[in-house]
C-alpha cells in the first residue's frame, strides 16, 4: 500500500518558533517531526511513501533523498494547492488501490492493517481515522452512524459535546477518487471534499482509542516537546 503525506503547508503560526524551516521538519526532542511519522509507516511495512511538498520543499527533499528503508517519491507544488489540490496533483504517482493519506503535521497511533480491513468492509469511497476529542475544543466534531458512516462534520461543537470524535488526519481512499474532484484550486479536503463525501453516504469513520498529537500551534508544539510521541502501533 502506498502512503501519501501532505507536507506542503506554510506553517505560518509556527514560523516564529521554528524559523526558516518547513513545519514537517520542526524538531521534536532532537528529531524532525516528519521522521516520527515516516518511521511509523516503515515499521508497519508501508514500502512506498509519496511526500507532497511545497513551502521550503528543497529542505524536505534534501533531508529524505538518501533514506533507504522505503521508496520516497516527491510531488512538488510551486503554488499553494491546498490539501485537496495537493492530493489531486499527486494522483498520477499513486500505484496502490486504496491509498493511505496522512497529514504531515499530526500523529495518531493506528494499526494500518486494521484500518484497511475496516475500509474494505464498507461501501466507502474514503474512510478516515476518528479519535476521541479528549477535551479538545479547537477541533471540529464528526457525527457517526452506528455502522461507521459519517453523517456530518461540525466546526464548533457546543461545550456539552466534549466527548465527540475528531478527524485524526489519516485517510484511505480509492486511487481514482482525487481525479473526480472538480473544485477550484486551492481546495481543502476538510472543507470541500469530506462534507461532499458525507452527503453522498460514501464516507466512513474508523474509531480508535488513541490521542491525536500535532504541531499546529506554538502551544501544541511546545507541549509535544514535553511528552513522548504515543509510540508505534504494533
Amino acid at each position: 500500500m502506498d502512503a501519501m503525506v501532505l507536507a506542503g503547508g506554510f506553517g505560518t503560526r509556527l514560523s516564529g518558533v521554528i524559523g526558516q524551516r518547513p513545519k514537517p521538519l520542526a524538531v521534536i526532542n532532537g528529531r524532525p517531526f516528519l521522521d516520527l511519522l515516516i518511521d511509523d509507516l516503515v515499521a508497519q511495512q508501508v514500502p512506498r511513501i509519496i511526500l507532497c511538498v511545497g513551502y521550503l520543499r528543497e529542505q524536505i527533499i534534501a533531508h529524505y533523498r538518501t533514506r533507504k528503508d522505503a521508496e520516497l517519491v516527491f510531488s512538488e507544488e510551486t503554488v499553494p494547492l491546498g490539501t485537496g489540490g495537493a492530493l489531486k496533483a499527486a494522483a498520477g504517482l499513486i500505484r496502490s488501490d486504496p491509498v493511505l493519506v496522512l497529514n504531515g503535521d499530526s500523529l495518531c497511533r493506528v494499526r494500518f492493517q486494521d484500518f484497511l480491513t475496516f475500509h474494505e468492509s464498507k461501501p466507502a469511497d474514503l474512510s478516515m481515522v476518528l479519535a476521541a476529542s479528549r477535551g479538545r475544543t479547537d477541533a471540529g466534531a464528526v457525527e457517526v452512524a452506528g455502522d461507521g458512516r459519517i453523517l456530518r462534520f461540525m466546526e464548533k461543537p457546543a461545550a456539552a459535546q466534549r466527548t465527540f470524535f475528531i478527524n485524526a488526519g489519516i485517510y484511505l481512499l480509492r486511487k481514482a477518487l482525487p481525479l473526480t474532484w472538480e473544485f477550484a484550486t486551492p481546495f481543502s479536503l476538510e472543507r470541500d471534499v469530506f462534507p461532499r463525501a458525507a452527503m453522498d453516504g460514501k464516507c466512513y469513520g474508523f474509531r480508535v482509542d488513541s490521542e491525536v498529537v500535532d504541531i499546529g500551534t506554538p502551544e501544541r508544539y511546545r507541549e509535544m516537546q514535553r511528552k513522548p510521541w504515543p509510540g508505534k502501533a504494533g
